[in-house]
């Protein structure tokens, strides 16, 4: 496209008479004004105006005024509405908020002092993204929601009126090319899943043992990007040498690194095997070319002034030093994810991780415990008060009934351990009044089986001694349950009584499903509103994999923002101080 200089609006920039601008910004007030004072100014040669999400009429009608006042209508070249109010991070995941995210989430929703206005507010702004996301998609999905007092069903039904209203009218409908007429169902119409974060309050608490929600627990991966600090390698230590000093180091995980994309779902210690096959078959080719140089009577310092003699030989050394360029991006990636996964096992062995998630595992699933919540608690040397605080809420959560007696005195023990209570007083008085189905873990568990071999040899990159392998039991979580009940067109006492909506069907909104399609949906996106995890979107794809075997599936999981364990339980803490 030629663009030569990228700014933020609010910079401050010199007139450019000759030269078009292209503006990619959200239609706010304060962005408004600053495009208008840039026509005023007659910044730029041409405009081009792209605004993430549709710009109300009002704004519209000032922009225009301003061009007519400073004489520039005719170098507005374009106004679009681009329906990109959202950020797709995987091809089937995607988050509406990142920066800023906390105007949209749990607490925001929940806080005490949230007035109705706020939750209007709020509800329009997941709304916008969701119609984004489909008009981006092209399609007018089926939609489903828990029925209730909740913020599900309110975005359920803003989002169908919205899609209503643009659908009356053919001429204007962002959905033309969708092929189908307003009033006409289709088979093949994708279903929306729209749920609320309480469906399941265990799982943004669960530590994970998965190697892209362990980076995100653990590294705080973001927006697919991780900031680590790596020690500096400085040689033979003395008493007199500086301590190595602390490297920043930012990594993006990109798709097209196939390493990440077939174990970002893996167990640790798969990964951690994985790498050290890719670092032997890297160290194997590179002995390979190597050894080629050597029998062409180049020494590794003449190897540089004698490559453009080596074209000339064999076809065999050629082929070999072809292969340079890939080997060296690989040993990049696989530097890359050696350095993530050394900062993933400092933490599991430094916190115990292993121990937390099987016994997170066990409890969910209800079996016996090796150790009891009390006593790791009590246990100094086992995790961080935050991981205890995580795994008795987890514990909590899932004992149907704990008397005042037995929850004073795992408060003592927290409180001793020096872990924030005030999540415990919210989840306290939240269980007071929702009703939890305590079988909708029932399938969770874990089996430790040995080390794998590689991983104990001492020639291995990592030291394993101490982490338990545990291999996961494949299960599904409460989204994946609901999803595959409506997905499959199950009949439910969780799912049977979710209300449906679609905005092709003109009338009110078909309580009773007689409308719906009578062949499983191959096609779903979940929503989850007031915060997302990647272990709920793991767990999906693992479900889509296993239904792939029978017939075609896709599901794309969004939500509202990406949420850690941590930054869930700072939410929980301010709600917790609320409560008196």
């Amino acid at each position: 496209m030629g663009v030569t200089l990228h700014l933020t609006i609010d910079t401050d920039r010199g007139p450019i008479p000759d030269v078009p601008a292209i503006y990619f910004v959200m239609p706010t007030d304060q962005n408004v004004e600053r495009i208008c004072k840039d026509m005023r100014e007659q910044l730029y040669g041409s405009y081009y105006f792209n605004f993430i999400t549709a710009i109300p009429r009002a704004k519209l009608e000032e922009l225009a005024q301003t061009a007519i006042q400073a004489d520039c209508v005719a170098q507005v070249a374009r106004v679009y509405d681009q329906y990109l109010n959202f950020i797709s991070l995987e091809e089937d995941l995607f988050v509406l908020k990142h920066c800023d995210s906390e105007i949209i989430s749990y607490y925001a929703m929940n806080r005490g002092d949230v007035k109705d206005t706020d939750i209007e507010q709020i509800i329009d702004m997941i709304v916008d993204g969701l119609f984004s996301a489909f008009v981006t998609l092209g399609t007018v999905p089926i939609i489903r929601c828990p029925r209730g007092n909740n913020a599900a069903q309110m975005v359920a039904e803003k989002l169908d009126k919205k899609m209503r209203d643009n659908l009356r009218d053919a001429r204007s409908s962002l959905f033309v090319g969708e092929g189908f007429s307003s009033g006409q169902l289709s088979f093949q119409r994708p279903l929306l899943v729209i749920l609320d974060r309480t469906t399941d309050m265990v799982t943004p608490l669960h530590h994970t043992w998965t190697y892209q929600a362990l980076a995100h627990d653990v590294l705080s991966l973001s927006l697919n990007s991780i900031e680590l600090e790596i020690k500096e390698t400085t040689g033979a230590t003395s008493p007199h040498r500086m301590p190595p000093k602390r490297e920043k180091k930012s990594y993006i995980m990109s798709v097209r690194d196939k390493f990440w994309q077939n174990h970002k779902g893996s167990p640790f210690p798969i990964v951690a095997e994985s790498i050290q096959e890719e670092l032997e078959s890297y160290k194997s080719s590179e002995e390979d070319v190597k050894r080629l140089k050597a029998d062409m009577g180049f020494e590794d310092d003449q190897a540089d002034q004698a490559m453009s003699m080596l074209v000339d030989n064999t076809a065999k050394l050629t082929s070999a030093m072809s292969s340079l360029p890939e080997l060296l991006a690989k040993k990049k990636l696989l530097d890359m994810h050696t350095n993530i996964s050394f900062g993933l096992l400092h933490e599991i062995k430094a916190r115990k991780l292993d121990i937390y998630f099987e016994t997170e595992e066990k409890i969910m699933g209800k079996t016996t415990l090796d150790k009891q919540v009390i006593d790791i608690i009590n246990d100094p040397d086992a995790g961080s008060p935050e991981d205890k605080l995580r795994l008795f809420m987890i514990y909590y959560i899932c004992t149907p009934k704990m008397t005042d007696s037995e929850l004073d005195q795992y408060l003592t023990a927290l409180q001793a351990a020096k872990c924030d209570v005030n999540p415990v007083k919210y989840i306290k008085r939240w269980k007071n009044y929702a009703k939890l189905a305590m079988s909708q873990y029932g399938d969770a568990g874990t089996k430790t089986v040995s080390m794998f071999s590689k991983l104990m040899t001492h020639a291995s990159q990592f030291a394993m001694e101490g982490v338990k392998n545990l291999v996961v039991k494949k299960h599904k979580l409460p989204v994946t349950r609901v999803m595959d009940n409506l997905m499959e067109l199950k009949a439910s006492p969780d799912t049977d009584e979710y209300k449906f909506y679609d905005p092709k069907v003109s009338g009110r909104v078909v309580d009773k499903v007689q409308s719906m399609p009578r062949q499983p949906f191959q096609e779903a996106i979940v929503f989850v509103v007031g915060g997302g995890n990647y272990i709920e979107y793991q767990n999906l794809l693992e479900y889509v994999k296993e239904k792939q075997q029978k017939a075609p599936r896709k599901i794309t999981y969004g939500c509202t923002n990406l949420c850690s364990a941590s930054q869930f339980l700072h939410e929980l803490s301010k709600l917790g101080a609320e409560v008196v």
